[in-house]
């Protein structure tokens, strides 16, 4: 697959999530599913992946052989403070909009060689460029997903 052709599969992915958020009614912003997790919960945990993942793009381009923090998902969003559970969604919307794009115009510039630049995950181990274009590729639509099962 060519840069372009990496691109292009990201930039669908973004499209798919803000198309459904966007969609959404209010009320059906807090519909949970099995796990409990809602659609209000879902977006902003998408867009605090997000803001991770902009800084993990950059560090594995800029800084090869970092280490990439994991982070313990369920504890944010259970956190009363970052308030996934109440807040409201146009803001962690915003943040995935400015992020994926910020990150969709550096994937365009990135070289092939680059795609092998490579650091370690604090979870997963080794973690490169184009372990991170896979993982953020579907990431999106796997949570895009998710919000549809919840709403049927």
């Amino acid at each position: 697959m060519s840069i372009q052709d990496l691109a292009e599969a990201y930039q669908l992915s973004t499209n798919e999530f803000l198309q459904l958020v966007n969609s959404l009614a209010p009320s059906d912003l807090d519909r949970s599913d099995a796990e409990g997790w809602t659609p209000r919960q879902v977006i902003h945990h998408v867009a605090d992946s997000e803001a991770q993942s902009y800084a993990r793009l950059r560090r594995l381009i800029a800084e090869p052989g970092t280490i990439i923090q994991g982070y313990d998902e369920g504890k944010w969003a259970s956190n009363p403070t970052l308030g996934y559970s109440e807040s409201e969604v146009t803001a962690a919307i915003d943040v995935f909009t400015a992020v994926r794009n910020a990150s969709y115009q550096l994937i365009l510039r990135l070289t092939k060689s680059e795609l092998e630049n490579s650091g370690t995950h604090s979870e997963s181990g080794e973690y490169s460029v184009r372990t991170w274009l896979e993982t953020y590729t579907n990431h999106p639509k796997d949570h895009a997903q998710q919000i549809r099962e919840q709403l049927r």
